[in-house]
């Protein structure tokens, strides 16, 4: 007996189905892990032996870095064609973070050939993981599409609060207790929201559980004429060129703006500012945890009796988590200096988007929207403003002289203005393939579109490596001024393309 998707929204929780919640918290964990894991890779590898890293140089460090994230854009690709073909969604996912688990284990080792394997692994099992929880979401809503935007809208707080909590928790422990310690915890929250996964997966029915069966259907042509077509695939091209060059100068989050956060930020705060800051902290921490595990608590009153070992078992991710935090406020409370870890500045990001996106989600749907290409354009002004900041606060850096520290507010106004370039860009890119594109293509050009983002990534990391090289020769201020005028430059210029673009759009909006 199958059973349908309507069957899915039969047990409620907040006004959706239960269901969504098993997939909010599976992606919580392994955004927990991904970013938990990525915010010490590099500050890892190019501490000294004495403080437990591997003393690379920073561009041997930011070149594997962005191969990483490159990789993390490449597999999806192959992940998503794996599970339509042969293994089906559910499963797809199951295996991809088990891959991530044994990935984050032997990262933890801390051996440069466990490193390789780990984030290997990372990279295979990200490609399975991550297009096909979304691909879940997307079939289960099939018969509702009403609900779907605000499905999506929970499941992106899932990814923010994962993010969020993984970069303070494994980032603290990383660099003030172990960094094996802090790889390792990314790796048990993995493990964990697999097991809950993989207890629980019979509240979707049969949904995900077999590859997708096209065979029956007819495909539909499309009928716009071969002209418009090519001229909105120009589009598409000039849309992921300029992603690119986002991508290289906001990805610069996880390599030189954590160097500039260890070596060149004031973090040891005194008296009030100290104490303020650990209030501030321990407010951060222990609030959106609360939220969450408040969602947590409906879930569990509404599934329990039928899926009992999954929710002992996301319970006890909890009370580890929950154990973790009254470890780390008190230890932080009781201590009489207040040094703020370099990768603190990282949950910034997901704070600002969990704060902004809802007035941007208005804006957008007001008059006050703004066409495609002027979005863009935006988004690459205020990414290049934020970086502005940094080359202005990094004016009195002397390169060699550590002792030259600059305040953490050109730190925390860059990543506002990072975040703010992100919510104009980044969800505006995606959604104008999937506008521009005839649906036959769309699988393909959404791979293409993420081969660019790649591109991106893996430029991140060379330019990043140049740090120190650019920094000698020239001075710190000027490294980060390339990353303000580059994206400046190519803001203005995609703005002022709009006319053009809106031309070969043909009527898309």
């Amino acid at each position: 007996m199958t059973t349908s998707s309507n069957d899915f929204f039969k047990t409620q929780v907040l006004g959706h189905p239960a269901g969504l919640f098993v997939l909010f918290f599976t992606e919580m964990w392994e955004r927990f892990s991904y970013y938990g894991m990525r915010a010490i890779l590099v500050i890892f590898l190019i501490s000294t032996f004495d403080k437990g890293g591997w003393e690379w140089t920073t561009e041997k460090a930011m070149a594997l870095y962005g191969t990483y994230t490159m990789g993390v854009y490449l597999t999806p690709v192959l992940g998503g064609l794996l599970a339509d073909k042969l293994l089906g969604y559910r499963w797809a996912v199951i295996i991809g973070a088990f891959i991530m688990t044994l990935g984050h284990a032997s990262m933890a080792i801390e051996t440069e050939f466990f490193l390789y394997v780990g984030l290997g692994c990372l990279i295979i099992g990200n490609g399975l993981f991550k297009p096909n929880m979304t691909s879940m979401i997307s079939h289960l809503y099939k018969d509702h599409p009403e609900k779907k935007d605000g499905a999506y809208s929970i499941f992106y707080m899932g990814v923010n609060a994962g993010a969020f909590l993984g970069i303070m928790l494994c980032g603290y422990i990383g660099e003030k207790v172990s960094w094996s310690l802090g790889f390792g915890l990314a790796g048990i929250f993995m493990f964990f929201g697999m097991l809950q996964f993989f207890f629980t997966q019979k509240i979707f029915g049969d949904v995900g559980l077999s590859p997708v069966k096209n065979k029956s259907e007819k495909v539909v042509e499309d009928a716009t004429p071969a002209n418009i077509i090519r001229d909105r695939m120009i589009v598409v091209f000039i849309f992921s060129l300029f992603t690119v060059f986002f991508w290289a100068a906001f990805e610069q989050a996880g390599g030189s703006m954590t160097i500039f956060a260890e070596k060149y930020t004031q973090r040891i705060l005194e008296g009030n500012a100290g104490y303020s800051f650990k209030i501030i902290d321990a407010i951060l921490t222990i609030l959106p945890l609360g939220i969450i595990s408040y969602v947590l608590a409906k879930l569990f009153s509404k599934t329990f009796s039928k899926y009992s070992l999954g929710n002992i078992i996301l319970s006890l991710s909890f009370i580890i988590i929950w154990g973790i935090v009254i470890w780390k406020v008190n230890r932080e409370f009781s201590a009489t200096e207040t040094e703020v870890p370099a990768t603190w500045f990282g949950i910034l990001n997901s704070l600002f988007i969990i704060i902004f996106a809802p007035m941007f989600s208005k804006i957008w749907e007001s008059k006050y929207n703004l066409p495609g290409a002027v979005k863009f354009g935006v988004g690459l002004i205020l990414l290049g403003i934020g970086f502005g900041f940094l080359a202005f606060g990094a004016q009195s850096i002397v390169t060699g002289e550590d002792f030259v520290r600059v305040s953490m507010v050109w730190l925390i106004l860059a990543y506002l203005f990072h975040t703010l370039g992100e919510l104009c860009l980044s969800p505006v890119g995606l959604s104008y393939v999937s506008k521009l594109v005839p649906a036959k293509w769309i699988g393909v050009m959404f791979g293409i579109y993420y081969l660019f983002i790649a591109m991106g990534n893996k430029l991140a990391g060379s330019m990043g490596g140049m740090i120190e090289k650019i920094s000698n020769e020239y001075s710190l201020s000027t490294f980060f001024l390339i990353f303000t005028i580059v994206p400046i430059g190519m803001g203005v210029l995609i703005s002022a393309l709009n006319p053009i673009i809106k031309k070969l759009m043909h009527g898309v909006r």
